[in-house]
């Protein structure tokens, strides 16, 4: 079966990853911070593809860079570009897996739980989604 499994976050929080702490994500990652996330993604990605159940997975970039396409009542295009401060959370980045089981996907999701970050950080919790019509 394959799934969908999602990180969340915020344009705070993408903020703060960039070394400008804020009130809805005090903690200010350094370098060595990220260097360790992206050693633990690198590691559990090699893991995944080891294993053969990545199919796909891709970090995105901040919220601010989002586009909005939606229409009006007149059903003309109305384009907003990036959230705004108050929006809530986004996806942050996924993997699309190709798992034996529900059990065996929640692991890997236990896993990407354990990505370290700095003290303080806001923590969010992993998605898993079936994907629909996409049994092995």
């Amino acid at each position: 079966m394959k799934y969908l499994v999602m990180v969340q976050g915020t344009q705070s929080d993408y903020e703060a990853m960039s070394g400008k702490p804020n009130e809805h994500s005090p903690a200010a990652w350094s370098e060595e911070d990220m260097q360790a996330m992206f050693s633990f993604m690198e590691n559990l990605n090699n893991d995944l593809a080891e294993s053969g159940e990545m199919v796909d997975g891709q970090g995105l970039t901040e919220p601010a860079q989002t586009r909005f396409v939606g229409r009006d009542k007149e059903g003309r295009p109305v384009i907003t570009d990036g959230p705004y401060g108050e929006s809530k959370e986004v996806l942050a980045g996924y993997w699309v897996l190709d798992c034996e089981s529900l059990e065996r996907v929640t692991e890997i999701a236990n896993r990407i739980m354990e990505c370290p970050q700095p003290a303080g950080a806001p923590e969010y919790p992993v998605v898993i989604r079936p994907i629909q019509g996409a049994e092995s």
